[in-house]
């Protein structure tokens, strides 16, 4: 019995053994009726789209941080979706040839050599890298294809109506012609409103948000940068001119030139063309477009003369100005060479540039010099040293700070001492923390001062500035008001006393730098027609807006493109519809199952 009992924990502590290494054990987190969800499917669906995102962030991203943010739920439920449609793929019997595969696994770039054509070792070495086989790979790629000959027989035939792309442009393109009269408070025939005591104390009750001081952070720290220890650094001269010569081309810059390169079949064409180039009966671009080619199909860049052969070098190089040179014998045959401009170039000497190289080796060493006392620091602040002890023993420069996220300047201007200070909590051990030019600190939060209302007096100046900008902003737009309904009467905006201007032809996405912010909503704002008025409040003035004229949107290919882009945008979200209102018909006829326990091994595994 003894025997049978340790079995029977062996066989249950063993259990979970498969799922953990992606094994034999549990190879399934889900399933729609009878396809699965096999188990490294969502291991590498879920390590892609983290992949995904950290290269669009530019951050490393935790396990952790996918699940808060939802990313295990959304692979798993596209993975259902893909299920669902493979297993519908395989009730209707559609199915690729080995062809298609074939042309599928070709066409997939990572698995090209270095002559851009497939190579095998690199696809068997990048699936064994991957933990994956051939034959579950390209059974994957026959699934895909399938799959795609199923949605797009749902995609096929959904189409939008042109009206569509057309309302979309009339709204965007529609064009107003506006005046306009700006008023200021040099306009106000009253002069600046003055407030009492009363008026601030009441308007500094009325907004306590604006003078309360944010939460502070009363920091110590200790820190050191490269630029705090150059003076110490030794530069050696021999060093330098080193170091200039490495960079010899930042300095030393010879003359360059844009210049487009045509080859023909035969000296005799490349004369021909020649001729006719300088006879005036064509131009380069003629004589390009003739040989099948686009102006971007000749052009080289701009080039040095030590990037050209020697004869056509001596060609280009020799020219006076722009032109066409040639034929010269390239090594793609001959060829005609235009040149349509000159990089002039320049040197530096070493003398000219020798503070600046100081400066760059001079922090470069001071770097090194910290990076080889990092352990030492570590181990000062392991042993119990303070943050005083440290300053006092090593080159580190104490100081403290009252921290709020808008602190700049000096240490906090560095991201790495933001984000520490705003983590750091009362009796948290000091750490070294490196700073992203090479250099160290460790901070110390000794306090936290929550947020306080500033009092009164401290603020009585912003109180005062804030309540005569509110003033003289309701006393211009009493004024626009009355002076609006004069212009709604027939008075010209021109005839107001006040400046103006028009502006021709706005659209909605116009831009017009001299007008508050929200003034282009304004004056294209619903039920505002041809004729009609508004007024816009905002940055020190007030604008009062007439609407001349509407017309409607220019027929171009600008337009006709936008049309046409909003119309195939829309078509794909109806097929992209219609084809997951389909899965999810086939999820609710097959029934779907999830394996929880599954998923938590993987996640585990994962960490």
């Amino acid at each position: 019995m003894v025997i049978w009992g340790i079995l029977a924990l062996l066989i249950v502590g063993l259990g979970g053994f498969g799922t953990a290494n992606f094994g034999s054990g549990v190879n399934r987190v889900g399933s729609v009726g009878d396809e699965e969800i096999t188990v490294p499917d969502y291991a590498n669906a879920l390590r892609s789209q983290m992949r995904g995102i950290e290269a669009q962030t530019g951050q490393a991203l935790s396990l952790q941080q996918a699940l808060d943010f939802g990313l295990s739920q959304q692979v798993l439920s596209q993975l259902i979706t893909q299920a669902a449609l493979d297993g519908e793929t395989a009730r209707v019997g559609i199915s690729v040839g080995d062809d298609q595969v074939r042309r599928e696994l070709m066409a997939i770039d990572t698995f090209k050599g270095v002559s851009g054509r497939f190579d095998p070792e690199v696809y068997s070495d990048l699936l064994a890298r991957n933990g994956m086989n051939r034959k579950d790979f390209e059974a994957g790629l026959r699934k895909d294809a399938a799959r795609a000959v199923l949605t797009g027989a749902l995609a096929t035939g959904i189409t939008m109506p042109n009206s569509y792309g057309q309302v979309v442009v009339d709204w965007l393109g529609e064009r107003r012609t506006i005046s306009v009269a700006t008023l200021t408070p040099a306009d106000l025939e009253t002069g600046t409103p003055l407030p009492s005591d009363s008026d601030l104390e009441a308007w500094y009750d009325a907004h306590p948000e604006s003078y309360t001081a944010p939460e502070t952070r009363r920091i110590t720290y200790a820190w050191v940068t490269p630029a705090m220890l150059t003076d110490e650094v030794e530069l050696n001269e021999e060093a330098l001119r080193a170091l200039y010569e490495e960079n010899i081309s930042s300095y030393v810059q010879p003359e360059r030139r844009l210049v487009e390169r045509l080859v023909f079949g035969s000296t005799e064409e490349a004369q021909a063309a020649a001729d006719r180039i300088a006879a005036g009966e064509t131009g380069f671009e003629e004589e390009a477009r003739a040989r099948g080619l686009e102006l971007i199909d000749t052009d080289m860049g701009d080039v040095g003369r030590d990037d050209l052969a020697a004869p056509t070098a001596e060609a280009v190089f020799g020219l006076e100005g722009t032109g066409v040179v040639g034929p010269v014998e390239s090594d793609l045959g001959p060829a005609l060479y235009r040149v349509n401009g000159t990089l002039e170039g320049h040197e530096i000497p070493f003398e000219e540039a020798r503070d600046e190289l100081a400066v760059e080796m001079a922090g470069d060493a001071a770097a090194r010099l910290i990076a080889d006392r990092l352990e030492e620091f570590d181990d000062l602040l392991a042993s119990g040293a303070t943050l005083e002890d440290l300053a006092a023993e090593t080159p580190m420069d104490l100081g403290t700070i009252d921290w709020t996220p808008d602190s700049e300047g000096g240490i906090a201007a560095y991201t790495d001492f933001q984000n520490a200070a705003a983590a750091v909590q009362e009796g948290d051990f000091p750490e070294i923390v490196e700073l992203s030019d090479g250099g160290i600190f460790a901070l110390r939060l000794d306090g936290i001062v929550p947020a306080t209302l500033r009092p009164f007096e401290e603020v009585r100046d912003q109180v005062s500035a804030d309540w005569e900008a509110d003033a003289v902003l309701r006393a211009l737009t009493a004024r626009a008001e009355a002076l609006e309904t004069q212009v709604a009467t027939g008075t010209a905006i021109a005839d107001l006393g006040l400046p103006s201007e028009t502006f021709e032809a706005i659209t909605r996405q116009g831009y017009v730098a001299s007008m508050p912010q929200g003034f282009i909503d304004a004056v294209f704002a619903p039920g505002l027609t041809a004729g009609g008025t508004t007024i816009v409040p905002g940055e020190g003035q007030v604008v009062i807006a007439k609407v001349n004229r509407i017309d409607a949107p220019e027929q171009n290919e600008d337009n006709a493109a936008i049309a046409q882009g909003y119309i195939t945008s829309a078509a794909q979200g109806a097929a992209q519809d219609a084809i997951a209102a389909f899965a999810n018909a086939i999820r609710t006829r097959e029934g779907v199952t999830v394996n929880d326990s599954a998923l938590t091994a993987v996640h585990s595994q994962l960490q």
